[in-house]
């Protein structure tokens, strides 16, 4: 062994890197206190939920929350939060700190500060629970449970106020259309009143079938007329009373339908027809107007029923801990990983090494 030490400089290199590390995480490694809080994110159930595949495969849908929640919480801006509420630079600046593990940021760069954020806070997603897991280290316990407190509300803050911006931007467009829809029906019904007065027809639709069901009747009775006196023009004679008053009749009824049919075709100079498919339009505009009304104010009500649905809740299944000990470093596992790292380095140098002096020989 003694000679594997000396003639290979690998091995010895490799045992200090070792004694330096076990050294360091043994005596010189600050100790860092870890906080975690487990929460789910909940949103008020305002209709039954439906049963589906994708409901099975998302969980109800609040995946997509939880992972912007957790992109948030990882921000730039939120370090800023963190940063502002209990001067992280400057605790993870501090001087009693090792060297290795404390914040080396003399010049205040934002992107050093957030880089060392995230080696210091750590969102983790169990997809399965739909469990969201929020830990942070510090070295001082208060400040890690303050730490991670802060974090649960800024988030939910967060995502609250970017589900009641997106909902009131709803509501208030649904808003403009139903205030343009309810003009629009105004002027159409005004447009239909306008019509019937200067007809002075209440519906010329009701007006046509009452003259149609006239000439109807008197084309009825013409016919029974006609009849009869068909019957009586072959026992009497054509000068008799009774054919005179008949064709007196048949006369006067030929005449009213006439007149009927020109009331139909023509009343005060307007074709009573053209009048009616004027009529027509209006109406179904003003029917077209309150339907499209009647779906935008269901449409406004269901708009604000949802936008409760927007508020998210930050449930806590395991409120912030207070750390009792220092959790990290974990020094014997890094250690023991890193030894065997160290050790699986100068294996593999020692056998490129023995590669070459084969080839040489």
């Amino acid at each position: 062994m003694k000679t594997i030490f000396l003639r290979h400089f690998y091995w010895p290199v490799c045992l200090l890197l070792i004694i330096g590390a076990a050294t360091y995480w043994s005596l010189l490694s600050t100790d860092r206190y870890v906080s975690q809080a487990n929460v789910v994110l909940q949103t008020p159930q305002i209709a039954p939920p439906t049963l589906s595949f994708a409901s099975l495969m998302t969980g109800g849908g609040n995946m997509a929350d939880m992972l912007l929640l957790r992109d948030h919480l990882l921000s730039v801006d939120m370090a800023r939060k963190l940063d502002e509420a209990f001067d992280l630079k400057g605790h993870y600046s501090d001087r009693r700190i090792d060297r290795l593990s404390r914040l080396n940021d003399t010049d205040g760069h934002l992107e050093k500060f957030h880089r060392h954020y995230l080696r210091r806070v750590k969102v983790e997603m169990d997809e399965y629970a739909q469990i969201m897991r929020i830990k942070a280290s510090a070295y001082d316990p208060d400040l890690a449970q303050a730490m991670v407190i802060k974090l649960m509300r800024e988030g939910e803050a967060h995502m609250n106020a970017m589900g009641q911006r997106l909902a009131t931007e709803q509501v208030r467009f649904i808003e403009i259309q139903v205030a343009d829809l309810q003009r629009r029906l105004e002027q159409a019904r005004e447009n239909l009143l306008t019509f019937q007065n200067r007809h002075g027809l209440i519906s010329p639709t009701g007006t046509v079938e009452s003259l149609t069901a006239v000439v109807a009747s008197l084309e009825a009775e013409l016919a029974k007329l006609s009849t009869r006196q068909m019957a009586l023009s072959e026992s009497q004679s054509p000068t008799s009373p009774e054919m005179v008053r008949l064709r007196s009749e048949i006369h006067a009824i030929r005449n009213q339908i006439d007149i009927e049919r020109t009331r139909m075709a023509a009343q005060s100079g307007d074709a009573l027809n053209r009048l009616a498919a004027e009529y027509e339009t209006l109406l179904l505009q003003v029917e077209f107007a309150r339907e499209l009304y009647a779906n935008a104010l269901a449409s406004l009500e269901n708009t604000r029923v949802e936008a409760a649905r927007t508020l998210k809740q930050v449930s806590v299944l395991q409120e912030a801990t207070y750390p009792q000990y220092a959790m990290e470093p974990r020094r014997v596992y890094n250690i023991t990983v890193f030894s065997i790292l160290a050790i699986l380095g100068a294996l593999i140098i020692h056998m490129l090494a023995a590669i070459i002096r084969d080839h040489r020989d």
